[in-house]
Parts: structure tokens; sequence; C-alpha cells
């Protein structure tokens, strides 16, 4: 079966939301599951690896990426990575180094300041952009020479508002940082309130002062046949879930 990729015309250079379609996985893994840390046959993630890497034309040890825990720590990559630092972003301003994240609700985002010859990628769950990751990455970027009245950022697919229940003790975890934070959420069922990741994100974004930034409009939850979910596989009480891969490079 034939990958599936999902791009945005607002970002000019070689980059990639892949879906779950034209993967060796099976079972619940089902497709082009990117995660090493799954559960999944290890033999059939490097298919899928190498699948991803000819897709960008890459070596596959130039698909870097690092071992995400949720942070605002970001990584600058020159070639490929002997070892995964714990981190949740790289940049790079060195061609043909394909920078990669892993999601399965969290936001996929991929930047690129094309005057500068500057991309870079973050994983950005609700803790992460909370704590700068977004913020973080732009930083990095304009370390290697970029600006980012000039970047462009673009959110992949991703968990949606009508499908991110959250409790009162995550709503006053975001208005205790900002009060203004409470237009992210809407009311939901008893107590519950519904969060509305990629517009947070956007919101990060466009207030750190990037040129441009939009959100694919992909909810990850809603459509299982493309997007692994980690919130829907907990719903269907199954053991485990696949990782989405999201790669950019120059």
């Amino acid at each position: 079966m034939t990958l599936e990729i999902i791009t945005s015309d607002a970002l000019p250079v070689r980059h990639g939301f892949f879906t779950r379609k034209g993967g060796a996985s099976s079972g619940i893994f089902a497709g082009l599951n990117c995660g090493a840390g799954s559960s999944d046959l290890s033999d059939a993630v490097a298919i899928n690896r190498a699948r991803v890497a000819t897709a960008m034309d890459v070596a596959l040890d130039h698909l870097v990426g690092v071992h995400q825990v949720h942070s605002a720590d970001v990584i600058a990559a020159t070639g490929p990575l002997p070892v995964r630092p714990h981190a949740d972003a790289l940049v790079t301003a060195t061609p043909g180094v394909a920078l990669s994240v892993l999601t399965a609700d969290c936001q996929p985002v991929l930047f690129a300041d094309t005057s500068a010859g500057v991309i870079g990628a973050a994983h950005a769950g609700w803790r992460g952009a909370v704590d700068g990751v977004l913020e973080a990455t732009l930083d990095a970027m304009e370390g290697l020479g970029a600006n980012r009245a000039n970047i462009t950022a673009i959110i992949g697919p991703c968990i949606s508002q009508r499908a991110y229940e959250v409790g009162p003790e995550f709503f006053e975890t975001f208005t205790a940082e900002d009060p203004t934070n409470s237009r992210f959420f809407i009311n939901g069922s008893g107590d519950r309130m519904l969060f509305d990741l990629p517009g947070f994100g956007l919101h990060r974004l466009r207030a750190a002062g990037v040129g441009h930034a939009e959100w694919t409009r992909h909810c990850t939850y809603d459509d299982a046949t493309r997007f692994f979910s980690f919130r829907r596989t907990t719903h269907a009480g199954e053991a485990d879930y696949g990782r989405l891969i999201s790669v950019i490079r120059l």
C-alpha cells in the first residue's frame, strides 16, 4: 500500500505528516507505526522507518529523532545521532538531515525559515506546550541564523477539542499560568471540559512572533483509519498504540 503523506502549501521545503497508511505493522499497530517504544515487532517498525526515509529521500541514519519526554528541551542536529537524546524538539541548518517527531494525539509541529535555511520539528503535547517547547524551538532556530518573523510553523494531525475531555484540575493548571487561557476550554459533561490543544498551540506560536502558523485540521481521535490515537486506544481498552511520524528536511 502507498504511503499517505499530508503536506502544507505554506511550508515550501520537503516535509510530511505521515498517516498510518502503507506500513508493515499489523493488529492494533496496523500500518505505518514508527514508534520503537511501542510493543510492536521491532522488524516491522524498522521497515516502516525505512519506508519513511525513502519517501523523504534520505539515508535511514539521517532520519533523526529524539527520546521524547514531554519537555521543552531542543537539540541541534548536524548529522546522524548515535544515541537519541532526551528532548522534544530538533533544529538543523544542515541539508540532508531529516528531523522527525512521533505523536499519537499530541501536536507535531514543523518549522521552516527558508530564507535562512533553518528548519525545526517539535513534539508538543499539552505539557510541552505549557512549558515552552514551541518558543524554545524558535529560539534554537534563531541560534542557527533564522528570524522568527520569517518562520512558518505548521501543526499536523492531533487531537481536536471535541475529543479532548479534561477535568477541573487540568483547567486550573492552564488558568493559573494565564487566566486568559480559559478561552481554550468549553463546557463538557458535568465538571468535564473540552480543551483546544491546536488552538492553544497556534496562540503560543503567534504570540511568540512567527511569521505564519496554521493547523492542518486533522483530528487523530476521529479518524482511526488514518491516525493512531492514545486516547482512542485508552477508551477502547487496547494494550498499546502506534505512533505517527512527522518529518521535515532541507
